[in-house]
């Protein structure tokens, strides 16, 4: 009997401690400092408005005010950090060859129309601009945008040469970068612990799990971004409320990518994510502007 007073009350105690952090991490946690806050996201610049990663794509997105472009980097042949999502250049340049295997000057440009990853049936037609930009050509060009970056292969000297080129432009506190592999966000934070990282996909596993069994209150989590593929099989497990206010809560800024379409979008915020990645900025732009949904200050 006293055992199962014992065992009661325990469980008690630890439940509605649980449930008083979760509501409220600051009592344990201290509250990561917010280096920019992100609400409008261009996903490879806006893909569905021009060609993906391209300087046009970043100056169009940056024009429209988008809060953060997404970006990815490779690393070729002569060690230049380049911007472009696949290795392979097969489906962006019609040219079955690798990033790795060219130097800079080899780099042949883009195809002239592009589909649209994460839209059914949509294609891109590029203007003028169809050049693999280097990830220093987009610092130089927006010195004051916050940037999100992909470091698509586990390679050191590619996370090196990223890392130096953030500190050279002195945007450790305008960028995050890592990768869905846990590998590459662990490296990347051993290169450089400035720089924010963003949960790698067994991370979000691991997060998961701490908040269905109420322990994530009570864990550190050296992450400042979580990204919420949509849709996926995990969507429905991660989109909940709850936890979108104690991370934001605990200074986790949560994004929703790659949301395309207006009811994605006000789902996504009125689930209290911080910010959208989008291929369409114009449209994600209207739909805030049209909501009422500010800009962060």
């Amino acid at each position: 009997m006293c055992a199962a007073i014992y065992i009661v009350s325990t469980v008690t105690g630890y439940v509605l401690t649980s449930a008083l952090l979760l509501k409220c991490p600051t009592l344990l946690h201290r509250r990561k400092r917010e280096r920019f806050l992100s609400k409008h996201i261009s996903h490879r610049g806006g893909a569905g408005e021009n060609l993906e990663n391209t300087m046009a794509a970043f100056k169009h997105a940056v024009d429209l005010g988008t809060d953060m472009l997404e970006l990815d980097c490779h690393l070729t042949k002569d060690e230049q950090v380049v911007v472009s999502h696949d290795g392979n250049l097969k489906r962006l340049c019609g040219i079955n060859a690798n990033i790795s295997d060219l130097t800079y000057a080899e780099l042949p440009p883009y195809l002239c129309k592009l589909g649209v990853t994460f839209q059914r049936e949509c294609f891109c037609e590029g203007g003028e601009d169809k050049r693999i930009p280097l990830l220093r050509d987009v610092f130089d060009a927006f010195p004051n945008t916050p940037v999100n970056i992909d470091i698509k292969v586990n390679n050191d000297t590619l996370i090196k040469k990223v890392s130096e080129l953030v500190v050279k432009y002195d945007r450790e506190d305008l960028t995050v970068w890592g990768n869905s592999r846990n590998h590459i966000v662990k490296k990347c934070y051993k290169e450089n612990p400035h720089i924010p990282v963003l949960f790698s996909f067994p991370r979000v596993l691991h997060l998961l799990g701490l908040f269905y069994t109420g322990l994530l209150p009570f864990m550190p989590l050296k992450e400042q971004f979580l990204e919420i593929p949509m849709p996926s099989l995990l969507t429905n497990l991660l989109m909940r409320k709850a936890l979108f206010q104690h991370l934001t809560a605990r200074g986790i800024q949560v994004y929703i990518w790659v949301l395309n379409d207006e009811e994605d979008f006000q789902r996504a915020f009125d689930l209290g994510a911080t910010g959208v990645m989008t291929d369409f900025p114009t449209r994600l732009k209207e739909f805030m502007d049209r909501n009422g949904i500010s800009k962060p200050q």
